[in-house]
């Protein structure tokens, strides 16, 4: 072209071209160059090209490694693998699987096997149990089995502890019913796979809550948690899950006898690293304290004291109870802080997973950072100005006084730092005001102490958004991790134009007029018990319109309306001295639909569709089991296994209802089972068994 030539006529009268400009001086003259025959056999060259790129791609795709995406279906049909549910969380993909298919079949029905394909379609924590081992039987002198004591043998300690766990190796006798209903257990056939639907999650550098000088709780609310093993991954297929390779709750004893397993990250002040992924430490003034310091022991409740507090230099920790005693002879410390592991079903309510994706704020917004730049969360919310972000970079407690105000048409941003996991506790209500089109979120925060509250006085603000928060139910936890203040509303709104939006999210119970709106997904409104209130206004009459989608409610609803109740569970009842005539009720039953849900059968609501229980006769066999509805408990809100297949499969996908069903616990079952039909040994029968 023209431009081209100019460009060329340009480039070759230039002196001390870029090694770009040269490069684009040689396309220029070779175009220059080449007649029309050169062009159309560089057109028919590069057609040459495709094909051969083609014919080796179609060499490619016989391999699992290199084939093309279309063409791994077409291979796991020829090996018969059979497609599971890919919505379960943390499943390898299509083509990982059908390798992994590959792979396996070749050790295909032994235990090794069965435990690797029970924590690959899963996600869950496994141990593979054959029963037959555990046998009380006459033995056969040609296959001696010297561990497989017909008495249990009670001078070892590991006897005792692990008796009808998974880890159970006493000897039993032969249990005729059939396995697969989850009842028997101990015959020759009998494979048992044992999961741990509850896992550990860290805590690191966390402040612990003072008692004393001396005494410490490792709960930043105060509360006594039981510690759990971090566990440590196996390093070859052929190797069956140990009580170190699994989520276990810590016992005294096992802690104690296998303290550097789980202790600390080296043996004294001075020696090298042995332990890179230690369940517990415990740091004074930012010091680890080594492990030849340590000393585990029952710290329970003795009168007004705590039972063998430690002597002179030593310091005595209880991991079933999550206390901490220090020695009497070293300068009472300024900071006490522990790395630790608690249970939880999963990612809910704040902590140290992956929260970046959730961020609100934009890049270029400004960002105070806590202790950073601001030592305190009310400095940096006065020298934030009314926009931007405050952001806590430590695993803290901050005790504090709080009042938010956002500029109009502005936003703040009031999150932990990713990775981190801090506690406010509140001396005083913390209010929230703002001016016309303004918004507060918070993300990643546990606030215990007192409410938050949106008065209704000279202020203008849209919405509150809480994504991946903990405001304690009950306000305070006393060391039975019982709610302190079970009648007091964790989050009180007395603006009539206002949005609430909850996202991952635990809260107490919630006060909001109508007029506003009221959004929840995959969240716990909790008001401490089935006949408090959790949901209304001020005075309990009809409160903000709500939409639930799977959620777990603890308490008596009064709604004005229901826009969505979805895939949730409404846990309400009413007292004996009741003045309600039903435990959830909405004013307008026009308005919405209540679908795929669990709520008393009383309820007064929009149209039902799916709903448990749909009669009276459903409602006198629908078992309903809760492992917990204490919150700081590992199984909080966690269906029980007892629980009726109306409810752990009601959801619209086949899930379970309430606040975990975004965890597909359901789903990950019968994806086990799916796979226990290929690789389980003809003959053999299996059984699923929840350790947790």
């Amino acid at each position: 072209t023209s431009a081209e030539r100019t460009e060329l006529e340009t480039l070759s009268t230039t002196s001390g071209l870029s090694e770009a400009q040269q490069q684009r001086l040689l396309e220029l003259r070779d175009k220059r160059d080449s007649g029309p025959l050169r062009e159309l056999l560089r057109i028919v060259d590069d057609q040459f090209a495709v094909l051969e790129e083609n014919l080796e791609q179609l060499y490619d795709d016989l391999f699992i490694e290199t084939c093309a995406d279309w063409a791994v279906p077409y291979i796991g049909d020829l090996i018969g693998y059979r497609t599971l549910n890919t919505r379960v969380p943390g499943i390898a993909s299509e083509r990982a699987e059908v390798a992994h298919t590959i792979a396996m079949r070749r050790r295909k029905g032994t235990a090794p096997v069965l435990e690797q394909i029970a924590r690959d379609v899963t996600s869950w924590n496994a141990r593979v149990v054959e029963f037959f081992q555990v046998l009380a039987t006459t033995q056969y002198m040609n296959h001696l089995r010297p561990q497989n004591n017909y008495a249990p043998d009670l001078r070892r300690w590991q006897v005792r502890e692990e008796v009808n766990t998974a880890f159970d190796s006493a000897a039993h006798t032969v249990d005729v019913r059939r396995i697969d209903s989850s009842r028997g257990r101990y015959n020759i056939p009998n494979i048992g796979l044992f999961l741990w639907r509850i896992d550990a999650w860290s805590h690191t550098k966390a402040r612990a809550t003072r008692v004393d000088d001396r005494r410490y709780r490792i709960s930043p609310l105060g509360n006594d948690i039981q510690l759990y093993t971090w566990p440590r991954a196996e390093d070859e297929i052929t190797h069956l899950a140990e009580p170190i390779n699994v989520p276990l709750p810590l016992s005294r004893r096992r802690v104690h006898e296998n303290l550097a397993d789980y202790y600390g990250t080296r043996l004294n002040a001075i020696a090298v690293l042995d332990n890179a992924e230690p369940s517990i430490v415990l740091y004074l003034d930012g010091n680890e304290v080594a492990r030849d310091q340590i000393c585990i022991c029952d710290l329970s409740d003795d009168g007004g004291n705590w039972a063998h507090v430690p002597d002179d230099d030593t310091y005595a920790i209880d991991p079933q109870l999550g206390r901490v005693a220090l020695p009497n002879n070293i300068a009472v410390p300024t900071r006490v802080e522990t790395s630790y592991h608690y249970g939880f079903s999963g990612e809910l309510g704040g902590g140290e997973y992956e929260r970046a994706d959730t961020f609100v704020a934009s890049p270029d917004a400004t960002i105070i950072q806590v202790p950073d730049d601001q030592p305190t969360i009310s400095q940096a919310l006065t020298a934030l100005g009314g926009e931007g972000v405050v952001e806590i970079t430590n695993n803290d407690i901050y005790n504090e006084v709080l009042n938010v105000a956002v500029s109009a048409n502005k936003r703040i941003e009031m999150r932990a730092a990713n990775g981190r996991w801090p506690t406010i506790v509140l001396g005083d209500e913390m209010t929230i005001t703002g001016g016309a089109g303004s918004e507060l979120v918070v993300n990643g925060l546990r606030i215990a102490g007192d409410s938050l509250r949106v008065p209704a006085s000279s202020n203008e603000l849209s919405k509150l958004a809480l994504n991946h928060c903990t405001l304690v139910p009950g306000l305070t936890l006393n060391a039975a991790s019982e709610p302190q203040q079970p009648d007091e509303a964790s989050i009180a709104i007395e603006l009539a134009d206002f949005e609430l939006s909850l996202i991952r999210c635990i809260v107490g119970a919630i006060r909001s007029p109508g007029g506003a709106h009221v959004n929840a997904i995959d969240s716990v409104i909790d008001a401490a018990a089935r006949n408090k209130v959790a949901f209304a206004a001020m005075d309990e009459s009809p409160g903000a319109s709500l939409k639930l989608e799977s959620c777990t409610v603890i308490g008596k609803i009064n709604a004005a309306a229901f826009d969505l109740v979805s895939n949730s569970l409404l846990l309400a009842e009413l007292s004996d001295t009741d003045g309600w005539t039903t435990p959830v009720r909405a004013e307008r039953k026009q308005q919405g639909c209540v679908r795929f849900s669990y709520l008393p059968l009383s309820s007064r609501v929009p149209p039902r569709f799916h709903c448990q229980p749909a009669d009276e006769h459903v409602a006198k066999r629908l078992s309903l089991r809760i492992a917990s509805l204490l919150y700081g408990t590992a199984n909080y809100c966690q269906l029980g296994v007892s629980t009726a297949e109306e409810i752990r499969r009601g959801a619209d996908d086949e899930g379970e209802m309430g606040v975990f069903h975004f965890l597909y616990q359901p789903q990950r079952e019968s994806n086990l089972r799916t796979r226990l039909a290929e690789y389980l040994r003809v003959g053999l029968n299996a059984g699923v068994f929840y350790e947790t």
